[in-house]
């Protein structure tokens, strides 16, 4: 049977095309997604949208209508989930993050080993930066049992991007259920302030501001790695902290620079916004609240999560879920405000054995 999306619903964007292919492919079932992005300024799919489908069609030698840009309708039918050797260029400073929000999902359950390397932006607007993935979110599904390795080789910012990616991402037996509370401990907190092709002293400031926020807050930072390059095909700087406890909270928040913008601002706001997080005392920010959804569904067992806000993001990466899968998501909580979310994930079997 076909599942059909409507792409318009609730957030309206590029999330709801990127789990309604991953869980198409990994549940072998062909999906339609009409309407897509039908909100936004610029609707259909853009460059990375386009290069996300087309990665996942490789891994699964999907049959694919509808793969061009600006196209409102996508016809996915894949045909078995082998993995393999992938290469990603973008093209242009489009999100490689985003690309492999997709490819993440069907990973644990191909027959083979995914080998991507990926081209395109690595710290770019109304994205999670790269050094989200290796902080934070491969952190956490570490715990579900994912095995991954990630390499960011090179920087790429907003417009030409030119960033490179390696990931080799494995399959697993089952994703294993994970139960996480809040936790009132204060964290360690740590993180990484770069920037290409501009003066060194542009890092150096965003992570001394960010220190200077939170220090006086009471939430000393243990180390912010300083990163400079001279080789970006474009300019520009970011930085990403993350706090954790134990590995049971696991917090991130991140900033990117951008012209007009002083480093000192650049920094005090993401660690403003890390502020904000951990006051919920919530174990899981709202960006990987949202990440986390399909992971759990296909978990082995009950799961719960409690995280520092209920996003749009969220609630509508748990409707596309519900559309390919017999189960429910309990939400307790309000948008924008802390919530617990809990599952009992259907135990969906990969395989191991061609790793």
């Amino acid at each position: 049977m076909v599942v059909e999306i409507d792409g318009s619903i609730l957030e309206g964007g590029g999330q709801i095309l990127r789990s309604a292919i991953a869980f198409s492919a990994v549940l072998g079932q062909p999906v339609i997604v009409n309407n897509i992005r039908a909100n936004r300024k610029t609707p259909g799919l853009r460059p990375q949208h386009l290069h996300g489908i087309l990665a996942v069609k490789t891994l699964t030698k999907a049959q694919v209508k509808g793969t061009h840009e600006g196209s409102n309708r996508i016809e996915f039918n894949p045909q078995n989930r082998q993995g393999g050797e992938i290469v990603v260029d973008i093209g242009t400073a489009g999100a490689i993050t985003l690309v492999l929000q997709g490819v993440m999902i069907v990973a644990p359950f191909c027959e083979h080993k995914i080998d991507a390397k990926l081209i395109g932006g690595t710290n770019v607007a109304w994205s999670p930066p790269i050094d989200y993935l290796h902080t934070i979110a491969l952190p956490r599904l570490k715990q579900l049992g994912y095995t991954a390795l990630m390499e960011t080789r090179k920087r790429g910012y907003y417009p030409r991007g030119g960033g490179q990616v390696h990931a080799i991402l494995s399959p697993v037996n089952k994703l294993t259920s994970i139960s996480l509370s809040t936790i009132k401990e204060k964290p360690i907190i740590n993180g990484i302030s770069h920037c290409g092709s501009l003066p060194q002293h542009v890092a150096e400031r965003q992570a001394r501001a960010a220190e200077d926020v939170l220090n006086e807050q009471d939430y000393p930072v243990s180390q912010i790695i300083i990163e400079h390059s001279d080789n970006t095909f474009s300019p520009g700087s970011g930085i990403s902290l993350a706090a954790t406890n134990n590995g049971e909270r696991i917090l991130g928040a991140d900033a990117i620079g951008r012209r007009g913008l002083r480093a000192e601002k650049v920094g005090a706001n993401a660690a403003q916004v890390l502020l904000q997080e951990l006051a919920t005392q919530a174990s899981v920010d709202q960006f990987q609240g949202d990440m986390l959804i399909p992971y759990l569904a296909l978990a082995d067992g009950f799961s719960s999560i409690t995280v520092t806000a209920l996003t749009m993001h969220t609630i509508t990466n748990i409707h596309v879920v519900e559309q390919f899968l017999d189960l429910k998501f309990d939400v307790q909580g309000e948008i924008n405000h802390p919530a617990r979310i809990s599952v009992n994930g259907v135990g969906l079997e990969g395989s191991v054995t061609s790793c």
